[in-house]
C-alpha cells in the first residue's frame, strides 16, 4: 500500500455525514416519487405523509448547507495531492466526478427549495419555515421538480461511479486512494 496523505477528519466527517443525508433523501425522494402525494397519504395517513416531506425538505436544506462548508472547507484546507499511482485517465475521471456530485448536490437541493416555493408549498427545515424565495408559478414549479428529479438520477449513476472506484482503488488496487477518506484507520 501507498501511504498517502488523508483529508483532515473534519473534511472525512463531512463526506461520511452528506453520503448518509443524500442516501436517507434519496430513499425518501424515491418514495415520494413513487406514492405521490395521494398516494403516501392514503397508504399512511397525513401525519406520516406530512412528516415524510418535511424530512426530505430538511435533509435537502442540511446537505445544501453542508455542501457549502464542504466547498469552502475544500478550498480553505486543501486536498491531498494524488496518489502517484493514479493513470491520467484516474484523475481526470476522479476530478470529474467529484465536480459533477459537488455541483449536483447543491443544484439539487436549490432546485428542491425553488420548486417547493414555487409550487406554494413550506420549505421546511426541522420545526422552522423558510422563505420561499420564489412567488407561486404551479407550472414553474412543475418544471422545477422534474429538474430536482433527473439531478437526482444523474447523481444516483454519479454515486454508483464514485463507490464502484473507491472499492476498485481499496480492493483491488490498494494504492491508498481509500484509505485518504476513512474516518478510522485505514483497514481493508
Amino acid at each position: 500500500m501507498i501511504h498517502s496523505e488523508r483529508y483532515t477528519l473534519f473534511q472525512r466527517v463531512l463526506h461520511w455525514g452528506i453520503a448518509g443525508l443524500v442516501l436517507a433523501s434519496l430513499a425518501g425522494g424515491a418514495m415520494l416519487y413513487t406514492f405521490g402525494f395521494t398516494g403516501l397519504r392514503d397508504t399512511f395517513g397525513m401525519d406520516v405523509t406530512n412528516t415524510i416531506y418535511k424530512a426530505h425538505k430538511t435533509l435537502g436544506v442540511l446537505i445544501l448547507g453542508l455542501m457549502l462548508v464542504r466547498v469552502a472547507a475544500r478550498y480553505g484546507l486543501g486536498v491531498p495531492a494524488p496518489v502517484p499511482t493514479l493513470t491520467g485517465f484516474e484523475r481526470f475521471a476522479s476530478a470529474a466526478v467529484h465536480g459533477l456530485l459537488y455541483v449536483g448536490l447543491i443544484g439539487m437541493s436549490v432546485l428542491g427549495w425553488l420548486a417547493t416555493g414555487a409550487g406554494g408549498f413550506p420549505v421546511e427545515f426541522f420545526s422552522a419555515r423558510l422563505p420561499g424565495i420564489l412567488g407561486k408559478n404551479e407550472g414553474l414549479s412543475e418544471t422545477l421538480y422534474w429538474l430536482h428529479g433527473l439531478v437526482a438520477v444523474g447523481l444516483v449513476g454519479l454515486i454508483a461511479m464514485h463507490v464502484g472506484a473507491a472499492m476498485m482503488h481499496w480492493k483491488v488496487k490498494k494504492d491508498g486512494v481509500m484509505e485518504r477518506m476513512m474516518l478510522w484507520g485505514g483497514g481493508r
